[in-house]
């Protein structure tokens, strides 16, 4: 496994990270135990949740999982979403942070969070007022360091502003919808993160499943897949996109790659990218998606990739 440094903080991370937004609902216990030690055991380090994922089941069970473990991992997970039904249930004022970070720290049976994301940017609260909160849970042990998700550049380029003249932890990461087909972050936010020295952490790689190439233009989605009732799988199915797969697929096939690889190769070909956050539902997902650390694309290979991307 390849380990890269999160943006300009001293914490190497692994290529490949494990999403875990299934954990706890379509994967159970058992499930997530499995998953868990199989990625410890191939080099993933970066495990991501959130405590709206599965209304904290994933949370819960990867306590359960990373029992005794914690030496080997490097836990993220996020607050922002709506956690109850009260008026501070949510956001990232001091109020809702405070009370976030505890109930996560007990799902999780830890002490500490080594990366506590901002999971929204929150207009109703203060920057600064978030930031000072931040910065607090750090001197005081409980987070080791900070993120940011779903920010647009000129939000996480604020705060990281503010974060310096104050003195305050910066967000040292952050984590953004990126793959091959969805290529806003080229914009703004990647020159930001380049010039900042900013770590991305892509989520939804393969597109729910769309850039394995497993749906066939003309075909049914097949049973039991994302594809048959997803609509954000489905916005992906269009002949433009299917031209680009096949084209990409017979590419990777001649390279002995498959075409999952391959999307998460063209991501790590980005020097930003400190790691590819993957969801899983099985063990073989995991040993698939880790198989992709070890591809790394030379700079003709990445250009002949995106000449079929924009074209």
């Amino acid at each position: 496994m390849e380990y890269r440094q999160l943006g300009k903080s001293g914490l190497r991370v692994s290529a490949i990270g494990l999403g875990t937004n299934q954990f706890g609902g379509k994967v159970d216990q058992a499930g997530v135990n499995s998953i868990v030690d199989g990625a410890l055991d191939l080099g993933i380090n970066l495990i991501d949740t959130a405590d709206t994922y599965t209304k904290g089941q994933s949370e819960e069970t990867l306590g359960v999982a990373l029992h005794g473990k914690w030496d080997r991992v490097v836990l993220a997970t996020k607050v922002h979403g709506k956690t109850g039904e009260g008026p501070n249930d949510w956001g990232t004022s001091r109020y809702h942070i405070m009370n976030g970070l505890e109930a996560s720290l007990r799902r999780l049976q830890t002490d500490h969070i080594d990366l506590y994301q901002m999971h929204r940017f929150d207009a109703t609260t203060p920057m600064e007022e978030t930031l000072r909160t931040l910065d607090d849970l750090v001197r005081a042990g409980k987070v080791r360091y900070v993120g940011a998700s779903n920010y647009a550049a000129w939000q996480l380029a604020q705060a990281n502003m503010l974060a310096e003249l104050r003195g305050y932890a910066p967000f040292v990461s952050v984590q953004n919808h990126y793959h091959m087909l969805e290529r806003d972050l080229e914009r703004e936010m990647i020159p930001y993160c380049n010039a900042a020295n900013v770590g991305i952490l892509p989520f939804f790689p393969l597109a729910g499943g769309f850039l394995t190439g497993k749906y066939k233009r003309g075909e049914a989605a097949p049973a039991g897949s994302r594809g048959e009732q997803s609509p954000y799988v489905q916005k992906y199915m269009v002949d433009a996109n299917y031209g680009k797969l096949e084209k990409l697929g017979a590419w990777s096939k001649a390279r002995g790659h498959s075409m999952a690889e391959l999307a998460h190769a063209w991501l790590l070909a980005q020097p930003q990218v400190s790691s590819v956050i993957s969801g899983a539902t099985r063990l073989e997902q995991v040993q698939s998606n880790a198989a992709a650390a070890g591809w790394q694309l030379t700079p003709d290979e990445y250009n002949e990739v995106n000449a079929v991307l924009n074209a």
